[in-house]
Formats: C-alpha cells, sequence, structure tokens
C-alpha cells in the first residue's frame, strides 16, 4: 500500500535563491505523515496527541535535486515495517516523475509519560487489512 501526499512548493519553503530550503523538506515530510494517519489510519494527530504521539526516532534523508518555488512534489509513503511499538516509513518524492528525495523513517508509539506503547488494535488492524510489510 501506498499513500500518495501532493505539496506545492510556496513562497514559505524557498531560500532567496527560491529553491527549497532543505530543513522545510521535512516540515513537508510531517505534513504526509499526518496526513496518512489522518486519512489512512484514521487517527488524526489531533486525537492521537492527547494521550500520547508518535516521535521521529531516526530519519536518514538522500537529497536527489532541488525544488523551486511553484514545484508540485508527489510524496509516496510506504509502511515498510510495523513493530511492536515501532513503525518504519519510507517515503520517495517526486516532481514531474524526476526524483527529488528518498526518506527512511522509524517512529515510536508513545504514552503521555513518553514511554513506549503498543500500537493500538485499530492500527494494527487497518495496516494488516492494507497489505503493510510485517
Amino acid at each position: 500500500m501506498v499513500f500518495e501526499f501532493q505539496q506545492k512548493v510556496l513562497f514559505k519553503h524557498c531560500d532567496p535563491a527560491g529553491i527549497v530550503f532543505y530543513p522545510r523538506y521535512f516540515e513537508i515530510i510531517n505534513d504526509c505523515v499526518e496526513a496518512f494517519f489522518d486519512k489512512v489510519l484514521g487517527w488524526p494527530f489531533e486525537t492521537l496527541l492527547k494521550d500520547g504521539g508518535v516521535p521521529t526516532v531516526q530519519i536518514a534523508t538522500e537529497f536527489k535535486a532541488p525544488n523551486r518555488h511553484g514545484d508540485w512534489l508527489l510524496l509516496q509513503l510506504h509502511v515498510a515495517k510495523l513493530g511492536r511499538t515501532s513503525m518504519s516509513l519510507e517515503i520517495a518524492a517526486s516532481t514531474e516523475g524526476e526524483a527529488r528525495f528518498e526518506v527512511k523513517q522509524t517512529l515510536v508509539c508513545v504514552d503521555k509519560a513518553g514511554k513506549p506503547r503498543v500500537w493500538p488494535e485499530a492500527v494494527q488492524d487497518m495496516l494488516k487489512a492494507k497489505g503493510t510489510d510485517q
């Protein structure tokens, strides 16, 4: 299962040269993850954050080519592995079919105290139903 998320590169994402300032890509990546939790898992962050969270504990990004103001990014998110308390994501981003960056990211499901907790059964069931790698 691949979740697709589109983002137009806005003025706020760019440096004075009109290309994306790389930390802004991490905001776009997080927007993609947040949309995935809402639209696919049915667990929007405004609900999830009431009694815990899903912080990123590891992220590796390879930048392939720059984006410019006005470009459209297509992010394709794939859950590579669902562990007991962690989730490994892979995200490939492209513009008009040209690779822009690739991400490998690990999230951990935590309780209010920041301690790892098992993914809710509904989340596990949804990912299994969507054909997520286990």
